[in-house]
């Protein structure tokens, strides 16, 4: 087994070539100002039995549940944002959620925080870094390191203009001319940005937005810059580090600019220093991309010769956009198909699932899962339901869809066929099929307060994904939560019962097995476990508008469900002897022995 410094000695070799021995060196004087700073262990991860370092295994267990949040989702004029989110998330859900990402919260010049100027600032809008550290200590705190872009308005980015340094050589420069057609674009915006410096006007490389100025990191200065934030952030109590966009981070012409060897490199180097540094510590990868590009960040490949050493975790990203389907069409062959077909995971990696984020509904994942026409389909009638979609440029110059922008609460309104009666109904059981899925679940705050499309947001900041970034004003969420009937009360309630009864549940171990039992189109069965012990947890979910038949369930599922033989863990549907599944009703079974 080779040594840390033999490990990241081959690292820095593969991006660095002869100059690995000084950047090391370099690299080492960083970790030994912040080694003796640095907790030797996480506080928190959720009851694991034994420390991180006594196993390679990291500490997560059921009771694992995230919820996503900006800093200033909920606002008061007594508090800073970041208190109000704290002590509203105490008070509404306490121990039933055991972590929290909040969304940048750094002082930022465009899209709401991904613009960054300050690393390590918080922005005083929202609060200081006590508020920070309060939160680490109330929930296991996810932040972003934003490394592949940075602000125009940035201290680097003016040593840029003024070509000192440091920020002099941050940047990628790329005469105008240049063939750039084969890089992959997340974004309809042109690549190259031209900027007025001392040296004249130079073009620079922008793959998100000509605010959002991207980094070289190629200049092992950039790299190391990044180490000392994250060690930074670290020593805030911090315990999961989130890798914007990383997929793009590595760039050499001639090629796509996305996951470049170079660029799973850099995660594989940054999970040995957080193992080595603080172990427990998770990373996790931000890809928005097909399936198989996306789950390329564990560095799966280099199993069974060692041990998955990229990120921890990866976001489910094809999740949403199949559940989507699968709700309005009334029909879970392909998420069946898919679900059975996910790689059987070692213990250290995990999903981290998820049906609603800050950001859109991204399509890209559905590539080589739907059909395009069956993915214009759900476009069409996300647009009927008061969303947008975002678009992307091709090489070719054509564009394609990239992101639906909606809320969740609102794209499950109705079907194929128009709004219906069953949103709250459809709604809870999108949820309750990612809370039973093998992962991490994270709910995003909006989903958790079914929040309607903010088109008056979108109007205001002429962005589409303010569609789903509302700033509740706290009296008035309170309000909805304590008045019964209303649907962020009816909502909200039923999703804390379910996180509850699954907090409680050993089968909803991360790495507890999960199976896909052969069921009708119109159900979705899946068996957890069995642990250890013999105990089983049985989900099984009716994903249409009309009542359906457990005699007509199938072979497999009638011949696993034997109803005398199972315990049901979720009453809100009825006894375990109902011969018929509602609308869109959610069974949890659990037998033992």
């Amino acid at each position: 087994m080779p040594t840390f410094d033999q490990t990241v000695h081959a690292y820095l070799t593969h991006l660095y070539g002869p100059r690995a021995g000084e950047v090391q060196r370099r690299l080492a004087q960083h970790l030994a100002h912040f080694r003796l700073q640095l907790p030797t262990a996480p506080a928190s991860f959720a009851d694991a039995a034994e420390p991180p370092e006594a196993t390679d295994a990291p500490m997560w267990s059921e009771k694992d549940q995230w919820v996503i949040s900006y800093g200033d989702s909920i606002v008061a004029d007594d508090a800073p944002p970041l208190a109000v989110l704290d002590a509203f998330l105490q008070r509404y859900l306490g121990e039933r959620i055991s972590g929290v990402h909040v969304l940048p919260f750094f002082p930022w010049s465009s899209d709401d925080g991904f613009s960054v100027i300050h690393y390590r600032e918080v922005d005083p809008s929202l609060g200081d870094w006590a508020h920070i550290r309060e939160l680490a200590s109330h929930y296991d705190l996810m932040a972003d390191l934003v490394l592949n872009h940075v602000s125009r308005e940035s201290l680097w980015f003016v040593d840029y203009l003024a070509g000192s340094l440091p920020g002099r050589d941050y940047f990628i420069e790329v005469a105008p001319e240049t063939d750039v057609s084969q890089v992959t674009r997340p974004r309809s915006s042109p690549l190259l940005v031209p900027v007025a410096t001392r040296r004249g006007t130079r073009h620079l490389w922008a793959t998100f937005s000509e605010d959002q100025i991207d980094l070289n990191f190629e200049n092992p200065d950039v790299l190391l810059e990044f180490v000392g934030i994250l060690l930074f952030y670290l020593q805030q109590g911090i315990r999961i580090i989130r890798l914007d966009a990383v997929a793009f981070l590595w760039k050499r012409l001639g090629t796509a600019c996305i996951h470049l060897p170079e660029t799973h490199t850099v995660v594989r180097l940054l999970r040995a220093i957080v193992d080595e540094m603080a172990p427990g510590t998770l990373l996790i990868t931000e890809t928005n991309v097909p399936h198989a590009e996306n789950i390329s960040y564990f560095g799966l490949e280099r199993l069974p010769a060692g041990k998955p050493d990229e990120a921890h975790m990866v976001y489910q990203f094809a999740l949403p956009p199949l559940l989507l389907h699968t709700l309005t069409r009334g029909e879970a062959s392909t998420l069946q198909c898919w679900l059975a077909n996910l790689p059987v995971l070692p213990e250290q990696c995990t999903y981290l699932n998820f049906t609603a984020s800050h950001d859109g509904i991204g399509v890209r994942p559905l590539e080589g899962l739907l059909p395009d026409h069956e993915r214009d389909a759900l476009l069409e009638l996300m647009h009927r339901f008061g969303g947008f979609v975002s678009m992307r440029s091709n090489p070719d110059g054509s564009d394609t869809p990239y992101e639906i922008n909606i809320t969740w609460f609102e794209a499950m309104r109705g079907t194929r066929r128009g709004p219906d009666p069953w949103q709250i109904a459809r709604f809870i059981c999108s949820q309750a099929i990612m809370l039973s899925l093998q992962g991490i679940p994270a709910l995003y705050l909006h989903t958790l307060t079914a929040t309607l499309n903010d088109l008056e947001g979108v109007e205001r900041s002429g962005r589409l994904r303010s569609i789903n970034r509302r700033r509740w004003k706290r009296d008035e969420l309170t309000l909805l939560l304590d008045t019964p009937s209303t649907p962020t009360h009816d909502v909200f309630h039923a999703l804390s019962r379910l996180l509850e009864l699954r907090r409680s549940e050993p089968c909803f171990h991360p790495h507890a097995a999960q199976r896909v039992l052969p069921s009708p189109p119109d159900l979705l069965a899946i068996e957890r476990g069995p642990l250890s012990d013999g105990r089983r947890l049985l989900t099984i979910f009716n994903v249409t508008d009309a009542p359906v038949a457990l005699h007509s369930a199938g072979d497999a599922v009638n011949h696993t469900l034997r109803l005398h033989d199972w315990q049901p863990l979720t009453p809100q549907n009825g006894g375990q002897e109902e011969p018929t599944l509602p609308p869109y009703a959610v069974y949890w079974l659990v037998a033992t022995g």
